[in-house]
This record gives structure tokens, sequence and C-alpha cells, in this order.
């Protein structure tokens, strides 16, 4: 038996060979997820690290789950710090209300993105079902709505 704790090289997930043929058709999955020039440093370090779990999904599923609900959580603290207190649902239907989300965007995030982050926030994420397209379009939606919100005047300003 070997004395060190050396991991193998990662192995692809065979739940992905529906979705592409190798790690390199993985930029292309990603590939418009840009980080929107301009956010403080912490949104853009949290929504790199969702973009990066999408892309690496290829060797774990699961870290797609984990990326699509990392960008969630970077949207309500944004949320958070614009309207004080409140629940990520609440949060969302008043950026709706404001015209920050679009009717389509609320959609995703309301039926998908927020679902997806109560099991991520709870321990429950394994029995999440997102496929990637799914998973990016959250994430992208995140990318664009923290880009809005940066930009944004908050309520009565």
């Amino acid at each position: 038996m070997s004395d060190t704790l050396e991991l193998p090289w990662p192995v692809p997930d065979r739940r992905f060979r529906h979705w592409v043929d190798q790690f390199a058709d993985m930029h292309d999955l990603v590939r418009d997820l840009t980080i929107p020039q301009g956010l403080p440093e912490a949104a853009e370090r949290v929504l790199t690290t969702a973009r990066e779990l999408i892309r690496m999904s290829y060797y774990r599923y699961e870290f797609m789950m984990i990326g699509a609900g990392t960008s969630i959580i970077a949207i309500e603290t944004a949320l958070k710090d614009r309207y004080g207190r409140g629940t990520l649902a609440s949060y969302l239907r008043r950026a709706r209300n404001d015209g920050v989300l679009t009717e389509e965007q609320y959609d995703l995030l309301d039926s998908t993105g927020r679902p997806l982050r109560n099991k991520y926030a709870h321990g429950d994420l394994t029995h999440a079902v997102l496929t990637p397209p799914m998973a990016v379009a959250i994430v992208r939606t995140s990318f664009t709505i923290l880009a809005e919100l940066h930009t944004a005047p908050g309520p009565g300003q």
C-alpha cells in the first residue's frame, strides 16, 4: 500500500454523457457566462465560482446544482442589501414589482431557483433534478440580475 494520499485523476460523471462528449465541450456550455463589468469583488468571486462549478460538473454532476444554488444565494444577498429584511420569495416578488426582474426571470428564479436554493441550504441537494441547460439559465439570470442590481438605484433613490 502506498504511503501517499494522492487522489486519482478525475473521472467524467456518467450522467453527463447525454450533454457533452468531453470536458472541452464544457467550455462551450459556459462560454457566454461572462462576469459583468463593475461588480463588487465579492459578487464577482461568487459568480466566478458558480460558473466554474458548472464547468467542473462534468466530473461531479452535483457541482452543477451547487453552482446554480450559489448564484441564487448571491442574488438573495444582493436583494437583501437592496430591500432589507425578508425572504427570498418576498425579495423576488418585490424585484419583479420594481421592474428589476422580468416576468421570465421571476418565473425561473421562483419556480426552479428558489426550490434549488432551499434544497441547497437545507442539505437536501442530492434530490434536486437539474439539467445543464437549466443550470446555465439560472446562473446566466443571476449574472444579469446582479449586474442590474449593481447599476440600478435602490428603492426611493
